[in-house]
């Protein structure tokens, strides 16, 4: 880090803080206007923030460790993702939004009512507030650890030793800059800055792959040059399986992951996982944006953003990385090493500016999102009920310092990103199928939920950090995470009760999901849904074609691989031309008691 990097650096900052104060104002005014944007957000502005959101320094880190380690098909881990978040789209963030919530911790006292749907939101807003948020603030602090580490930013300021505990409070330091505009101006502030934080970011990344694949001799050399310094694995494979001679497709014996760790991915993991109906932050910004229609685009804003154009400069750069440092014992440093090696002067300070955005705009995120359930779903809710909204506003930034200190001390406690990011995976899944069922199903209650939270958490965190029960293959984990926490949930449907006709009844109203199970609530209202469920779901499974057809389709050109980049690029469009066709269908409302069809028309 010259002078000229430190001066970039030192700009981004005053920018992002000038920005947050300017914002300050428009966070002030009220709990909705702190936690929501007071509900006027518009699509372009959510979907980059959600996109932003997901995008922080441990990032770019990770996927080089996975490449490197597990081969580029290890990135389904998170690519299978890319399905719910479709089915989001097309399912989920119409209803988020007329939900009318400020969090998905609050959806539950709407969905479920007496003492237990009180319960089970007090308990949902603690553990995604404090343990599951803080994990996830603690492995992004530790990416950063990582990068100052591998930067030698340290060294650069003429301190040759920095002990560990010195660099760690060196990324709490940033974090408590990104607590001042995150506490000061609310999500105003966050989405705002996310804007422009996500653009310098994805330059950046995009600048980095443009020096790495200098530095190798280019596109054709890379891939010639990935298979000589990883002969062990099939790393340049998008997919871990292989057409046979007889024509079947078989697993890859030279993948990086297992076959059940696949399996588990395409058919478990996207539904298993407790976002599986779009919940945590993103329920902000739905719950932001301006109406439904806004809420829809947002979240394809953040599809295309997320998987299409981000994924492939960090993959290129993990091939890169592979190439010139085989021998690096931790893998996820070849990103930050790429960067110091062969970034000149001016280009690494605003590569560094780009990293610290990904940074920020997470952490603030997290800190946003945390403060909001500790402030509307336990002070509102349990403490204070009474308060006035300068008061919520208070305690909404004393939150946030609260939540940024313990993400810190979680900090402390990580010592890889893949595999904090892997017990992140593990605590949060088990309970995404009851979240889908509560939307569509009348029978879902309140106990049945509470048992998949608590569950998904104790047995995830068992089976991932003690020892005797630790189940190495992170496949059989999620599929046993699952099934033991469906089998625990299920009983406790079973032997407790429904909830109140009344609740379902206001909850119906509300909402208006389709499907067949709110027949009887649908008919006792005389309120058609809202959504036709069979039409949405076909134009989600058209959408996931069209997504990872496109994902896929970039990669197989971006790496030679034209046969595999024509028969996906086929499917998308194939998948695109249906959703046309789709999206073109006219859905009638459904008839309400006592009309004929002359007055429906």
């Amino acid at each position: 880090m010259q002078l000229i990097d430190w001066l970039i650096v030192l700009l981004y900052l005053i920018v992002t803080m000038a920005m947050g104060l300017y914002l300050s104002r428009q966070g002030s005014k009220s709990l909705a206007d702190f936690f929501v944007s007071g509900r006027s957000l518009p699509w372009w502005l959510a979907g980059i923030s959600m996109a932003a959101t997901t995008f922080s320094i441990d990032t770019p880190l990770y996927i080089t460790g996975v490449v490197a380690n597990r081969g580029i098909a290890g990135n389904w881990e998170w690519w299978t993702f890319g399905i719910s978040h479709i089915i989001m789209v097309y399912v989920f963030a119409r209803m988020w939004r007329r939900s009318e919530v400020l969090t998905d911790a609050e959806l539950t006292e709407l969905r479920y009512g007496g003492k237990m749907g009180a319960i089970l939101r007090g308990v949902k807003a603690f553990i995604f507030a404090v343990p599951m948020n803080c994990i996830a603030i603690g492995y992004a602090m530790l990416a950063m650890v990582k990068v100052v580490d591998a930067l030698k930013i340290w060294q650069g300021l003429g301190i040759e030793a920095a002990e560990n505990n010195l660099k760690l409070f060196s990324v709490i330091g940033v974090s408590i800059f990104v607590l001042f505009y995150a506490g000061l101006a609310g999500l105003w502030g966050v989405v705002t800055t996310d804007f422009f934080q996500f653009f310098l970011a994805l330059f950046g990344a995009i600048i980095v792959a443009y020096f790495a694949l200098g530095s190798v001799g280019g596109i054709g050399e890379l891939v010639a040059k990935v298979p000589l310094a990883s002969p062990e694995k099939d790393i340049l494979s998008l997919l871990p399986v292989s057409l046979g001679g007889n024509g079947l497709i078989t697993f890859s014996e030279t993948a990086g992951i297992t076959a059940s760790t696949f399996f588990a991915y395409i058919f478990i993991q996207w539904w298993s996982w407790r976002r599986s109906d779009g919940g945590g932050e993103f329920v902000q910004r739905f719950a932001a944006a301006k109406n439904e229609s806004e809420a829809e685009k947002a979240a394809w804003t953040f599809n295309i953003m997320h998987y299409v154009i981000r994924t492939w400069p960090w993959i290129l750069v993990a091939l890169a990385s592979i190439v010139l440092y085989p021998n690096l014992e931790d893998k996820e440093l070849g990103y930050p090493q790429l960067m110091l090696d062969f970034l000149p002067p001016g280009i690494l300070g605003l590569v560094v500016a780009s990293l610290l955005a990904a940074f920020m705009s997470t952490v603030s995120t997290s800190i946003n999102w945390g403060a909001s359930f500790i402030t509307n779903d336990l002070y509102l809710r349990f403490v204070q009920p009474e308060a006035s909204q300068t008061q919520l506003v208070f305690i909404g930034r004393l939150s946030s310092v609260l939540v940024t200190a313990l993400g810190g001390a979680a900090a402390f406690l990580a010592t890889d990103v893949a595999t904090v990011f892997r017990l992140v995976i593990a605590i949060g899944t088990g309970s995404g199928l009851i979240l889908i069922l509560r939307w569509f199903w009348w029978r879902i209650n309140a106990a049945a939920e509470l048992t998949a939270i608590i569950a998904s958490f104790f047995v995830g965190m068992v089976t991932s950090l003690v020892p005797f029960f630790k189940i190495e293959d992170f496949g059989l984990r999620i599929l046993f995470i699952t099934a033991s926490v469906t089998v625990l949930w299920v009983i406790v449907l079973v032997l407790t009760s429904p909830e109140s006709e009344e609740t379902l009844e206001a909850f119906y109203r509300h909402v208006r999901p389709g499907g067949p199970g709110w027949t009887k609530q649908r008919l006792k209202t005389g309120l058609p849904p809202a959504q036709d469920l069979g039409l949405d779901l076909q134009k989600a499974i058209a959408a996931i074609v069209l997504l990872l057809g496109t994902l896929l389709s970039v990669g197989g050109f971006l790496l030679l691989q034209e046969t595999l980049a024509w028969v996906c690029l086929v499917l998308a469009v194939g998948g695109g031309v249906a959703l046309r066709q789709l999206s073109k269908t006219r859905v009638l409302p459904m008839p309400r008691p006592g009309l004929d069809d002359e007055d429906l028309l």
